[in-house]
This record gives structure tokens, sequence and C-alpha cells, in this order.
């Protein structure tokens, strides 16, 4: 579970999109943020998420959001994943998990009674001045965007 709180200042990252590009929280001044962690690239609850929000980009656009994904997978990876999916928005490779811990949700997992650490599907919504809206720890991967919108109290 994270440490970080609803209302906190959103920490400050800096990653390398599937494109080699630097993304940071910085490039976002002024928007509000979708800013979505997840466990892998091309596995299904992954993909079903990346896919919602896809399929809801304008939506989301016309509201004033901006998305980011970040998982662990190498920018090689996220740029497959993309690219498959016809995503529109970028993904952050976090391979040393840097950007996952300074949000707190890098912890113990449990698959088939066997324990190991990973990330914590979380998305954060951050606010236009960089402080964090809503948190979401129970992502529903099929219906996220709706899900979002529903936190937010946006119709």
């Amino acid at each position: 579970m994270t440490h970080i709180k609803e209302g906190a200042r959103a920490p400050l990252f800096k990653g390398k999109d599937q494109d080699g590009k630097w993304v940071s929280l910085e490039d976002f001044s002024g928007k509000k943020v979708v800013l979505y962690f997840y466990p892998k690239d091309d596995t299904p609850g992954c993909t079903a998420e990346a896919c919602n929000l896809r399929d809801n980009y304008e939506g989301l656009l016309a509201r004033g959001f901006a998305i980011v994904g970040v998982s662990p997978d190498d920018d090689k990876s996220h740029a497959i994943f993309k690219s498959r999916y016809d995503l529109p928005f970028s993904l952050i490779a976090d391979p040393g998990a840097e950007i996952i811990k300074a949000y707190g949700i890098w912890g113990e997992k449990n698959m088939y009674g066997k324990k190991y650490m990973g990330v914590l599907r979380t998305t954060f919504i951050i606010d236009e001045t960089g402080n964090i809206l809503k948190i979401i720890s129970k992502v529903n991967t099929n219906d996220h965007t709706r899900q979002i919108f529903e936190e937010l109290g946006i119709n």
C-alpha cells in the first residue's frame, strides 16, 4: 500500500518512454494527469487496462487529462506493447523501479501461493498543480476510465 496520501504533493519523476524520450511530471504542468502503474506489458489485466484508457482517450483529453503509464518493463517492451495496441499515450520504462518505489507501490504480491515483490497496480490522479487528487488502488482493469470518472465525480 502506498505511503502517499490524497492531497499530498505528487513525487516528481523522470523516465524514458517507449521512444527513448525523457518524460517527467513537470512536462504536464497545468494539466491533470492519470498516472497509472501496472505490472507488465502484454498480460491480460494490463492489456485490458491500457486498451480501456485508449478507447476512452478522447473523452479523457476533453476533460483536460493527460495519461501516462509506468511499469518495470524496458522501453523496447513498451514500444512493442504501444504499437500492438495502438496506445496514444506514453509508457515510461522503470526497470529499476525508482518511480514505482517513489510512489510507494512496490510490494509483496501473492500468486498461486507464491509470494514475490512487484508493482501493486495503482492509479494516481494528479491535479494541475502537482497534488494528488485521488489514489485508486483497487483498479477495475476492464472499466478503468469509468472508475476514474466516478472517483472524481465526473459524469
